[in-house]
């Protein structure tokens, strides 16, 4: 069985005070209802489970009835930090579960194939995630004043999600990482802590998360040319 755990209990601080990015209005329904959208459709994912910030619960049951999901689902509270809120979606997983994908509320552009493709990679080499290559050049600066050094671009790449893994394997880095107590940016990082190799799954699609208000409308100019198939 392979569930997708959708992250979706953040404050979205950047998008300023009062703002819950995931419920702003993109492409004609709520950011998050693309992003559950995506993995509702994907042939791969048989069961959901959403982490969603404590007395949230009501407002993601009632767009799974607005928007027609139609794969089970599981509403889980979120924690303080994104690395507990995906760990309390781990716990959530059915035992029968060996694969889990894990997915940012606020990628709604996701392609399926990419969503398969990680999903794959996971069961073949234990851990994947969804990637695009660096194309700007990029300079190492310590103080953000001067450049330091060059980077090779060839070698950088920006990870993004879903990040896919067997669910003994990222159970196993988040464990470690929570008995170091150390804080992780994302999954693969946990993963490096075990020494896990994580496959890049390479991306060329846009896939954005929406960080900032100047990201809206490019998500929304994607969504339109997904729905109409460009």
């Amino acid at each position: 069985m392979v569930q997708a755990v959708i992250v979706a209990a953040g404050s979205g601080t950047r998008m300023g005070p009062g703002v819950d990015k995931l419920f702003l209005p993109v492409a004609g329904r709520p950011l998050v209802a693309h992003t559950w959208q995506r993995f509702d459709r994907a042939g791969c994912i048989d069961v959901l489970v959403l982490v969603v910030r404590e007395g949230m619960e009501p407002a993601f049951a009632e767009l799974a009835k607005e928007y027609g999901f139609t794969k089970p689902y599981r509403l889980v509270a979120g924690g303080t930090q994104r690395q507990d809120s995906v760990w309390n979606g781990l716990l959530a997983l059915e035992p029968e579960c060996d694969v889990v994908a894990i997915q940012d509320g606020a990628r709604a552009c996701t392609p399926q194939e990419v969503i398969a493709a990680t999903v794959q990679a996971a069961r073949d080499f234990g851990a994947a995630v969804a990637a695009q290559r660096l194309t700007d050049t990029v300079k190492l600066s310590s103080d953000g004043a001067w450049i330091d050094g060059h980077l090779e671009r060839s070698h950088l790449w920006a990870v993004q999600t879903p990040q896919t893994f067997r669910v003994e394997v990222i159970r196993q880095a988040l464990a470690a990482v929570r008995a170091r107590g150390l804080q992780v940016t994302d999954d693969t990082a946990a993963c490096e802590l075990t020494g896990q190799r994580v496959r890049l799954v390479e991306s060329t699609a846009s896939n954005p998360k929406v960080t900032t208000p100047a990201d809206l409308s490019e998500v929304e100019r994607l969504l339109q040319a997904m729905d109409r198939g460009d």
